[in-house]
């Protein structure tokens, strides 16, 4: 994959300040016949290709995930305070969950990814969702996201990086001398939040992916002894092991006449598509 930089840019750790132009990548949305055509084929499993795609030896994110789910530094989470940058969160803040209720933060983790080698790994180069890319001003300013980190669209998780289209959804590249900062919002259970206006995952732990953090020794510390057990979804998680198995069972349910059923995957797709090209008259 390649990606454009922007030579203007300053030197800057911070979100906006360091990352580069959106690639030219080329779209991802599938017709809605070839996908009903394929429906029969799908995978029961579509995760990540690309091992654990980050740049510094570290592997961490959401359940079954290969990389890191997170939040790009300067991130603004809605707290029952107002937004927060995601660094800026501590251990007890209140965060809003999409039902209007707050939770407490169990935990913050932070990740560092420098580059090792030739290039970035893919699974470690953000993904910028634009201005309101997902319609409805939503999100309300550029929403920055590792690619295995999930929105809510349609019911479902939707990794960012199923999502691309080389627009207002796009990899950006960081200066090869940057550093990439994710923080993961854990909180008692799975639920979503809202950064920078979108509806989005808060982490999901499973066995050991705690320990891909930086500050972990922070958390044992917090929670001392602490039976590790997987975390149940919020909702289907399209990509995970099983994900895709039932988005195929419910497209085959809205085979029958009396069950009219649309595609959540493809229907995001093509309300994306669309509010690209208002976007872009």
């Amino acid at each position: 994959m390649t990606y454009v930089k922007d030579p203007n840019l300053p030197f800057n750790t911070a979100r906006r300040r360091f990352l580069g132009v959106a690639a030219a990548t080329g779209a991802r949305v599938a017709s809605v016949a070839a996908l009903a055509m394929a429906v029969s084929s799908l995978p029961v499993s579509a995760g990540p290709r690309n091992g654990n795609g980050n740049g510094n030896g570290n592997s961490g994110g959401n359940g079954n995930s290969g990389g890191p789910q997170c939040f790009l530094r300067g991130t603004a989470i809605l707290t029952d305070r107002g937004e927060k940058r995601v660094e800026d969160l501590q251990t007890g803040d209140r965060v809003v969950l999409l039902e209007g209720e707050t939770s407490p933060i169990k935990w913050v983790g932070r990740q560092v990814f420098t580059k090792r080698g030739a290039c970035w790994q893919e699974g470690v180069v953000p993904i910028q969702v634009a201005r309101h890319a997902l319609g409805n001003g939503t999100p309300h300013s550029d929403l920055y996201l590792s690619p295995l980190h999930a929105l809510l669209l349609n019911g479902v998780f939707i990794r960012v990086k199923d999502l691309v289209n080389g627009t207002t959804i796009a990899p950006i590249a960081p200066r090869d001398d940057m550093t990439i900062e994710y923080y993961a919002i854990l909180l008692a259970t799975h639920k979503v939040i809202l950064a920078e206006g979108a509806a989005a995952e808060t982490f999901r732990p499973s066995e050991g992916n705690r320990e891909n953090f930086a500050n972990f020794a922070e958390y044992e510390r917090l929670y001392p002894g602490e039976t590790r057990e997987p975390m149940t979804s919020y909702v289907t998680v399209l990509g995970e092991e099983g994900g895709w198995q039932h988005l195929k069972a419910l497209l085959l349910l809205g085979a029958s006449p009396l069950v009219p059923m649309r595609d959540p995957f493809e229907d995001a797709c093509e309300k994306i598509s669309a509010q690209a090209r208002e976007l872009s008259i």
